[in-house]
């Protein structure tokens, strides 16, 4: 524990014990998610939420891993990563030098090498029982990543020792996995090596009920319900478009109702900040021209979604509260 203490002094937010962020809802859309991820955790088995960007799988993850009441140690995927980045390395060898107080040109060398294994923080959550949330774990390479099947399946964690030497710690019975991916057609993902894949249990995400995005959006951003419903309604039309250069996640909905929010805009299509707003956020991709084809229709279909989900008096339509063009 003195090693653990260590780590803590030097970096507080290694280990948490993470609460629900403010303005976390749980409608029966993640109240049901979370209920399945748990009982496969508490089965023994790893849980792996995978989706789009936006779909909600890194605050599922801390919601999750609360819920199971132990400390939690996140690590967030990179490509740099080596496998001694997650479990640790030897370290302690030092060098000086003495010179000769009556003859100045000779220099002795001392070396001494005092070997002590420093643990990172997969094997810290192994050896304390903590519930690993490893973010974005395809983003680091497969190579990094082989340590974790014996971890997982055999409840082992070798240690690579740098003198060719190797040891093992038996895994505590309180650890936990939940890890988080990308699709494999992202930008800098890796694909998944199917002895890792077939150790744990993928839970497919998508995008967030019509109800879910509307209490997300409304608790989140301070905006009255019946605006971020007619956010939330456009949101998803556009989505539903399929001229999008970005597919529009809840994020674009919390973007623009937090805007709208702070710069006290009504939600109707005919103020001009609005439309700006929606057209910033709504059209981000890829450069191009204004006059581009493309371009010109999505902010056609912006425009108009902006005159029907966001009327003149602000009042939605029983089309649009269902969630309907």
């Amino acid at each position: 524990m003195n090693q653990l203490a260590a780590v803590l002094n030097d970096a507080p937010t290694t280990v948490l014990r993470f609460q629900p962020r403010a303005g976390f809802v749980e409608t029966p859309y993640i109240q049901a998610l979370s209920e399945r991820a748990l009982a496969y955790l508490r089965a023994g088995y790893p849980v792996h939420f995978r989706g789009p960007a936006g779909c909600g799988k890194t605050t599922l993850a801390v919601h999750v891993a609360n819920q199971l009441g132990r400390p939690t140690m996140l690590i967030v995927g990179d490509d740099e990563f080596t496998t001694q980045d997650l479990v640790g390395r030897e370290v302690g060898y030092s060098r000086r030098y003495v010179w000769d107080n009556f003859v100045h040109s000779v220099v002795k060398v001392e070396e001494d090498s005092n070997r002590q294994w420093a643990s990172n923080r997969l094997t810290l959550a192994c050896q304390e029982g903590f519930t690993l949330i490893y973010d974005e774990f395809t983003r680091s390479r497969p190579e990094a990543n082989n340590t974790l099947l014996t971890v997982l399946e055999e409840k082992l964690l070798v240690l690579p020792h740098t003198n060719g030497a190797s040891g093992y710690i038996k895994v505590h019975p309180g650890f936990a996995a939940i890890l988080t991916s990308n699709p494999e057609e992202y930008i800098a993902v890796h694909k998944v090596q199917d002895a890792l894949l077939d150790r744990m249990i993928t839970i497919e995400l998508g995008d967030f009920d019509r109800e879910t995005e509307v209490e997300i959006t409304a608790s989140r951003t301070g905006l009255a319900r019946a605006d971020a419903e007619r956010i939330v309604n456009l949101v998803r039309a556009f989505r539903e478009t399929g001229e999008y250069e970005h597919r529009p996640s809840i994020r674009k909905s919390l973007m623009v109702a937090k805007l709208l929010h702070a710069t006290h805009a009504r939600a109707i299509h005919t103020d001009p900040m609005v439309r700006q707003v929606f057209l910033d956020v709504l059209d981000a991709g890829r450069a191009e021209p204004n006059t581009s084809p493309a371009k010109l229709q999505r902010i056609h279909t912006i425009l108009k979604l902006l005159a029907d989900y966001l009327p003149e008096n602000a009042v939605a339509t029983k089309e649009h509260e269902n969630g309907k063009l």
